[in-house]
């Protein structure tokens, strides 16, 4: 048993199955048989069933499966890169305009009063797919640090991913 305490979620089994779809537990590297990451097996699924809320030539955005919050979203490549040197100039350019773009989305769409944006190069940086880079991009208020994760260890999300989804694609800028 672990000293130190984890962090539990409330929501729904259902997201099992987004998951699961596309990989094993844990998996987050290129399959052995060389068929993509995992945020590349996920950009092949239907924008419904992955939650991609945008695709654009060479980034997309997609839902967080495990979000901090109602509304956190990832911005990553099209295809796998781990480090930010690795990106064609396009692509740079292309995820610092879909993170601008995720912000205007995240604004209209969950009227939050501040947004982090951040991105974790490296597995001893936080990155959880350190092999496929993206930027998190997650709506903030005053005081969202409540007693459940201070206290209880626990987020509750207060709407099922689907619902958030489509609010962020209703609220993509044009």
């Amino acid at each position: 048993m672990s000293d130190s305490p984890s962090l539990d979620h409330l929501w729904a089994g259902w997201r099992h199955a987004y998951i699961t779809a596309v990989s094993e537990p844990g998996d987050t590297s290129l399959d052995p048989d060389h068929t993509g990451s995992l945020f590349e097996r996920i950009l092949r699924r239907p924008d419904d069933e992955a939650f991609i809320v945008h695709r654009g030539p060479t980034c997309s955005v997609l839902l967080n499966a495990y979000p901090y919050t109602s509304g956190h979203m990832l911005v990553l490549p099209n295809r796998a890169a781990a480090e930010l040197e690795d990106l064609t100039a396009d692509e740079l350019a292309e995820m610092a305009t879909l993170t601008r773009d995720a912000v205007v989305a995240l604004k209209a769409a969950f009227r939050c009063e501040g947004v982090n944006v951040g991105t974790n190069l490296g597995r001893a940086a936080g990155a959880g797919v350190p092999t496929h880079l993206h930027t998190h991009v997650l709506p903030r208020w005053e005081g969202d640090s409540n007693f459940m994760t201070s206290v209880a260890l626990t987020r509750v999300l207060p709407e099922p991913l689907d619902v958030t989804w489509r609010k962020l694609v209703d609220a993509w800028p044009a």
